[in-house]
């Protein structure tokens, strides 16, 4: 049997760039790699030494999607190191600007990287040809969703009004008010969204997942709380780096992560937070999953759109509530003093687990710093769950078969550098 390669060199709706290696001899599949090859960026050393004061501005510039995730991650943990306590009003506007994240992010993705799979089409401009109505219900919402963002955080990307003890300005009460008409259609819209994704002809897979995420038993969780497992385990976010193992692997130059007792893959984002919370809910959202025909928890990775569906849903119907209860904080940050010490945190991005720590000094300067990707906890699981999708994938078709593949990536919306193309497929045939 002569080789046979399947390449795709410009894969779009995915961030990053990678690629899929998959050996075959005969019908026995010998190996399967998936290959990050992009330099790494090298945050955590950029980090060192610099005051502490400017992590949250840094590390935001990680990723243009999701850059609250990185500032919520990291003034969380700094605040652990120096011992600081924010009050309710804070703590209510960070739930609101990750409102917002969620919002635009979970839109994006829906209706621009991961409906198009489902219907038959090459990208989200050309599903638009035939669905104008549902691309321009997903553009709004994610519209609006920056809007927050900007009233929030100074501005949709990047924002840069989140600081270590909260906020260096609240926001007007009339700005987040003029916004509640529109939240409210968004809503609606995002209650749409969800019936209609829930009703997309999803392939027969299900995954043997080790589902993550955080939990809290009085809110959805978002960037408090325990970490959860669906083999019943409460781990301590203090504890991560003793549960949870990176590990190098030569084809990749993106770190995998592991289980560190069992060496297992796992599973972090919305189809494990759904799963392992769906009881935290909004009242609406909760009303969905009953009219839904998924089950949870879900271990089939394809119908982690209708997850992303519920959590819109969800993200409105908070970001509605705490916009019409609010008050603006006082003051809207914490003062704090320097002290040597050490702080860790995880926070819910859109895409997973998202874990930081930091060690900083009596000066208040970065002496270390841990940062730990969702993308990177979701590699080591993709991969296998790749291997085991193969025998689906396969066929006579060589485009058919790498776009099987490319839809089984893109339902975990990996951001591998925040770019815009991911998968370069080969097999190797012998």
């Amino acid at each position: 049997m002569t080789d046979r390669v399947i390449k795709v060199t410009a894969l779009t709706r995915v961030e990053g760039e990678g690629g899929l290696y998959i050996k075959l001899n005969g019908d026995t599949i010998e190996n399967v790699r998936l290959e990050i090859y992009e330099p790494p960026r090298l945050f955590e050393a950029l980090l060192r030494g610099r005051k502490l004061e400017d992590v949250p501005d840094v590390t935001a510039r990680i990723c243009g999607i999701c850059p609250v995730a990185y500032q919520m991650s990291s003034v969380h943990s700094l605040e652990a190191a120096l011992g600081v306590e924010i009050n309710p009003e804070i703590r209510k506007l960070r739930r609101l600007l990750y409102c917002g994240e969620w919002i635009e992010s979970h839109a994006l993705h829906v209706y621009l990287l991961n409906a198009p799979d489902f219907l038959g089409f090459e990208s989200g401009l050309e599903m638009a040809a035939d669905f104008p109505a549902e691309v321009n219900r997903g553009l709004r919402m994610k519209k609006h969703g920056n809007q927050l963002l900007e009233i929030l955080g100074g501005r949709a990307i990047h924002p840069v009004n989140v600081c270590v003890g909260g906020f260096f300005r609240s926001p007007r009460s009339e700005d987040l008010k003029k916004l509640l008409p529109d939240l409210e259609w968004c809503l609606n819209a995002a209650i749409e969204t969800t019936k209609w994704v829930a009703g997309f002809d999803f392939p027969d897979f299900s995954c043997n997942y080790q589902l993550v995420s955080l939990a809290n038993d009085k809110e959805y969780p978002m960037n408090e709380g325990y970490i959860a497992t669906s083999d019943g385990e409460s781990i301590d976010v203090i504890d991560y780096e003793k549960e949870f193992e990176e590990s190098h692997v030569e084809h990749s130059t993106a770190l995998h992560s592991l289980r560190t007792k069992t060496g297992n893959a796992y599973l972090t984002g919305p189809l494990a937070r759904v799963s392992l919370n769906v009881n935290q809910l909004s009242p609406t959202a909760r009303r969905l999953v009953d009219e839904s025909s998924v089950s949870w928890p879900c271990f089939n990775p394809f119908q982690s759109i209708v997850a992303r569906g519920l959590e819109l849903v969800h993200a409105f119907e908070e970001a509605i509530q705490i916009i019409r209860e609010y008050q603006p904080a006082k003051p809207s940050r914490v003062e704090y003093a320097y002290r040597s010490g050490s702080g860790c945190a995880v926070t819910e991005a859109p895409r997973g687990l998202l874990y930081h720590r930091y060690v900083v000094d009596a000066d208040g300067k970065v002496v270390e710093a841990k940062i730990v990707p969702p993308t990177s906890q979701n590699q080591a699981q993709i991969e296998a769950d790749l291997r085991k999708w193969i025998p689906h994938a396969l066929s006579d078709d060589e485009a058919a078969t790498a776009r099987a593949f490319e839809n089984l990536v893109r339902c975990y919306d990996p951001c591998i550098s925040c770019s815009t193309h991911f998968l370069k497929v080969k097999i190797d045939r012998s």
